[in-house]
């Protein structure tokens, strides 16, 4: 199958890839003030809604998720990538992650306060993505919260475009189709962030932060 082809290479990818990964982007956080802001954003917005466990789903080496512990979220890591599990348990041995696919969570219906997917659904085929979407309203108890990353595709005439990630295969989105799969999944946009890409980047890719929250 596609799903499983695309799945088994992009975690085969990641494992081989894995050491090299956390070095680069244990520390991403740091001079990205409008991604911690929004990351702040969406705490305040799972405190306020009862708290509940947060999902860092597609984690990698588990930076983000401690960042979300430390924000005072209830926070687990979930990745495909056993090397990425591995490297996060070692790391924040006081936090919990688990290998698992964002297509069939090993988590329970309404169970989760929020849901963060920092770039995890770019390697996802298009035909696919409506399945994990439809996993993350799965888990979201009601008014739970999603905030979702990815890069933009250049216009609405493209709504997904393929570009040459450095580890796999991956896709850009157009953002208000995007927005409107959320909506058809059941998960209604709360607001959006869109960061103009820097002359120093090393893709010209604006990058899109989705807020949404399940009814």
């Amino acid at each position: 199958m596609v799903e499983h082809d695309a799945l088994s290479a992009t975690r085969e990818a990641y494992d081989a890839a894995a050491p090299t990964y956390a070095e680069l982007f244990r520390d991403s956080l740091r001079d990205r003030p409008l991604d911690r802001a929004i990351l702040g954003a969406f705490a305040e917005f799972v405190r306020e809604g009862g708290d509940g466990q947060v999902a860092d789903l597609g984690c990698g080496p588990g930076h983000i998720t401690a960042h979300l512990d430390e924000l005072g979220l209830a926070a687990f890591g979930v990745d495909a990538s056993p090397a990425m599990i591995k490297l996060a348990r070692q790391t924040y041995p006081d936090l919990r992650f688990d290998v698992g696919s964002m297509a069939a969570l090993n988590i329970a219906d309404g169970m989760l306060g929020g849901v963060l997917s920092r770039w995890s659904i770019i390697h996802t085929p298009p035909q696919e993505l409506p399945v994990i979407l439809a996993e993350f309203h799965r888990v979201l108890a009601p008014g739970g919260h999603l905030l979702i990353g990815f890069s933009a595709s250049e216009n609405p005439s493209h709504p997904t475009q393929v570009f040459d990630h450095a580890v796999a295969p991956a896709y850009r989105w157009w953002p208000d189709h995007l927005a409107a799969m959320l909506r058809e999944s059941g998960l209604a946009e709360v607001a959006r962030m869109v960061r103009e890409p820097q002359p120093t980047d090393r893709r010209q890719f604006q990058e899109v932060q989705l807020l949404a929250h399940k009814a």
